[in-house]
């Protein structure tokens, strides 16, 4: 139910909107940049049917993009030069030998369909990035949702026992992080 209700408001978005989402990706992830000595790769998401396209910080930074494995393993590599194929989910992503640790990820973007005050994030229930963020060490990379005001929810979401709060999330509207 929720996830329908969210995935409406989202495909309602104008483009505007979803560029202005962009915009303050872009700031968040400059200042955040600049505040830190050794950056690594920014993980991001391949957009998906009207997710917020923040692909555009690859002129500027080194960006990994996950990989779906089956059993629900999601591993991120290195976004290079290469030809992307796609993985079990069939999104494209790089098919590179080696993952990324933990240590090589100095923060993750995730696509929501929404996010509560509680950074509890609505995802599409494969739950892949929170089996990632299960261990220890992922969980401590910050991990934000972006998405579009409009599909910040006002009233709790549903939380299952295996989701993991988010670190923020990124709207037009406001950078909550």
């Amino acid at each position: 139910m929720e996830r329908d209700t969210f995935r409406k408001l989202r495909d309602g978005i104008s483009f505007n909107q979803r560029e202005n989402v962009e915009k303050n990706v872009s700031l968040y992830v400059d200042s955040f940049v600049k505040g830190h000595k050794n950056i690594g790769y920014i993980a991001i998401y391949w957009p998906l049917k009207n997710e917020v396209d923040i692909r555009s910080l690859k002129k500027k930074f080194n960006l990994a993009l996950p990989r779906c494995k089956n059993k629900k393993e999601l591993l991120f590599y290195s976004w290079d030069e290469e030809p992307l194929t796609k993985d079990s989910e069939g999104i494209l992503s790089p098919n590179n030998s080696s993952p990324l640790s933990y240590l090589q990820i100095s923060m993750i973007l995730v696509p929501c369909l929404s996010v509560d005050k509680n950074l509890t994030r609505l995802g599409y229930g494969g739950g892949y990035f929170d089996k990632l963020r299960k261990d220890n060490n992922w969980k401590n990379v910050p991990c934000i949702g972006v998405l579009t005001s409009n599909c910040v929810s006002t009233i709790p979401l549903t939380r299952a026992d295996w989701d993991i709060p988010l670190s923020g999330f990124i709207t037009e509207k406001e950078i909550f992080v």
